[in-house]
């Protein structure tokens, strides 16, 4: 039997940075199954992708996909694909990850990353 999946959620910021993304929910406890969907607000738009990445604990992060807001659907990094993860946006500063049919391995802490124009940086 599966147990549950503890998946952590960690706001990314820069504190160089003038921008700052705000992630939610901080942590999302979910059942084997389960869609999970996660928020990522990017402050303002600059006409930029937003990334998503995943990092187990222990280990480098890895891309998992970046979106825009205009486009119909995302890139994705190698090993991921459409099959079970999705972005999309709400607007052109709030976009979700979707995690569709969670399994044990997705456990992870999972950040958002843009481009910050005024700080010449990655947020």
């Amino acid at each position: 039997m599966l147990g549950t999946i503890s998946t952590i959620i960690v706001a990314l910021a820069c504190v160089d940075a003038a921008k700052v993304l705000t992630q939610t929910p901080p942590v999302h406890t979910v059942s084997p199954g389960d869609e999970v969907l996660l928020k990522c607000n990017i402050q303002r738009d600059e006409g930029y992708y937003v990334s998503w990445y995943k990092q187990v604990p222990g280990s480098t992060p890895q891309y998992i996909l970046k979106f825009y807001h205009e486009h119909s659907s995302p890139s994705f990094g190698t090993g991921f694909s459409s099959d079970r993860f999705n972005s999309k946006a709400s607007s052109n500063i709030d976009y979700q990850f979707i995690i569709k049919r969670a399994e044990a391995g997705d456990s992870a802490v999972y950040y958002c990353g843009t481009w910050d124009n005024s700080a010449k940086e990655s947020v």
